[in-house]
């Protein structure tokens, strides 16, 4: 079968899902075209195509403070501005011939846009509910409009992909009356030959860190909550300091709550902070918001570094008790469960073996990836039965 997936830019977490779907249907020996606008990341044996955008603001579910200038969110659109958005998409998907699914990343104006097309066509979609998509509408986000178009892509698409229950049950569904039957719970995959120790190398020689190390990777930015870990980093410091990894406004402030207690590493190759995960003794991480997801979690289990980080949300179907530690979500509580951890090595020992068997077993890229392509071929196989 031929089918298009389609994202609304590049995207860090969502774009990577999207091109881990598309290697698995090649893989399965089908035909895909990858679009987006701004094309800047191909897939090898894709039919990539770059979406022509009326204007060079590219449309996005959620941007870093730093491209404000180049990025506008859909969520924050006039009725107007977003449909003009969408029918660039929708003339990008024009222009394919013999399409028999399409899936659309975000349940924004690509799914929108997707449902269009599909209609026109007499074909089936699936738009891939991605919280961070989702969520603005809680907050008042999105023209009413927008919102209802996006409603009502979700409410015929003939299957919906999320990543945790959670995203199903807490964001989805309050909004929008789609039976549970039509969703594929589906998390985010990891490659755990990623996270095996490179002979030869020494990470912690490279960026000059002690044996023992706390990592808390991502985003520097208030809603990812990197200040709540400085705030933890009290609490055990005397037994390892805290390393964190990215890059954001507050990298200042954080650096100046942090203090003696750790190091701010700023921007790392991807290889370089898979290394560090790997090499650390605890992950850890403590948002603001509760998260959808929390690929971190997976990538330290894959690693066989013990994740420590808040309850709430997604994460609690991703850490187990037996792979890692949940908390209240107050730094006092994180910082004693990580000292906690430290200081007992067997208990460390047992959580790490634990964790790279979950990774394996319920997160790993090629059993998700099989379980995709089986339920993308099952929906375009009952369309031509129907």
């Amino acid at each position: 079968m031929h089918v298009v997936v389609l994202t609304l830019n590049r995207g860090r977490g969502s774009g990577g899902v999207a091109r881990d779907q598309v290697q698995s249907l090649i893989g399965a020996g089908h035909r895909v075209t990858y679009m987006y606008a701004g094309m800047s990341e191909r897939v090898m044996g894709a039919d990539n195509l770059d979406v022509a955008l009326h204007e060079s603001t590219v449309p996005v579910h959620e941007y870093l403070p730093a491209a404000e200038a180049e990025q506008r969110r859909v969520s924050a659109m006039s009725t107007s501005v977003a449909r003009s958005y969408a029918a660039d998409y929708l003339a990008a998907i024009g222009g394919i011939d013999d399409v028999d699914l399409i899936i659309a990343h975000h349940a924004t104006i690509t799914a929108v846009a997707a449902r269009t097309a599909a209609r026109e066509r007499g074909i089936p979609y699936v738009v891939f509910a991605h919280g961070t998509g989702i969520e603005p509408r809680h907050h008042g986000g999105y023209a009413d409009q927008v919102w209802e178009e996006i409603a009502r892509s979700l409410r015929d698409a003939a299957g919906i992909i999320v990543t945790t229950e959670y995203v199903r049950d807490a964001l989805v569904l309050p909004l929008v009356d789609v039976p549970p039957g039509r969703f594929l719970i589906l998390p985010c995959a990891v490659d755990p030959t990623a996270f095996e120790p490179i002979p030869g190398t020494d990470i912690k020689a490279k960026y000059g860190l002690p044996e023992r190390y706390v990592i808390c990777p991502g985003a520097l930015t208030y809603a990812k909550g990197p200040q709540n870990v400085a705030s933890a980093s009290r609490f055990y410091s005397d037994l390892a300091p805290t390393i964190f990894i990215g890059d954001g406004d507050i990298a200042d402030e954080l650096a100046t709550a942090l203090g003696s207690r750790g190091r701010l590493l700023g921007y790392v190759p991807t290889v370089d902070k898979d290394a560090l995960i790997c090499a650390a003794t605890v992950l850890t991480a403590a948002p603001v918001k509760r998260e959808h997801f929390g690929i971190i979690y997976v990538e330290a289990m894959a690693a066989g570094t013990v994740p420590v980080a808040y309850s709430g949300g997604g994460v609690d179907s991703i850490v187990t008790p037996d792979c890692g530690v949940l908390t209240e979500r107050a730094p006092r509580a994180l910082g004693n469960a990580i000292r906690s951890v430290l200081l007992d090595d067997w208990r460390r020992l047992e959580m790490s073996a634990a964790g790279q068997a979950r990774a394996r077993r319920e997160f790993g890229k090629d059993q998700l990836g099989d379980r995709f392509v089986k339920f993308a071929e099952a929906i375009a196989c009952r369309a031509e039965v129907e």
